[in-house]
């Protein structure tokens, strides 16, 4: 570990030590505040359903392509069963 990154940790300790628990519990308090506010909890409803209308488009996008790469090549699992099939004949 590099002597100036140890420093840095030591001084972060002593400084959030001195501010203490009453300050901690200022900060989540506000945290809380914040989370709960009903801006931020319309924000995070929209930004959902974005993200779930994002992620069916691209399954969609997916799903229409699996085919596609299927058939452009033969699947090691259909060869090994020929392989396999072979080798019973004998």
């Amino acid at each position: 570990m590099k002597p100036s990154f140890v420093l840095g940790a030591l001084v972060g300790y002593v400084l959030g030590a001195r501010a203490g628990r009453e300050r901690y519990e200022d900060i989540v308090a506000i945290a809380r505040r914040v989370a709960g506010s009903q801006t931020v909890q319309a924000t995070a409803g929209v930004l959902q359903a974005q993200a779930t209308e994002i992620a069916g488009r691209a399954r969609g996008k997916l799903a229409a392509k699996i085919p596609l790469i299927g058939s452009q090549s033969s699947s090691p699992t259909s060869a090994a069963a020929g392989a396999n099939g072979r080798r019973q004949n004998r």
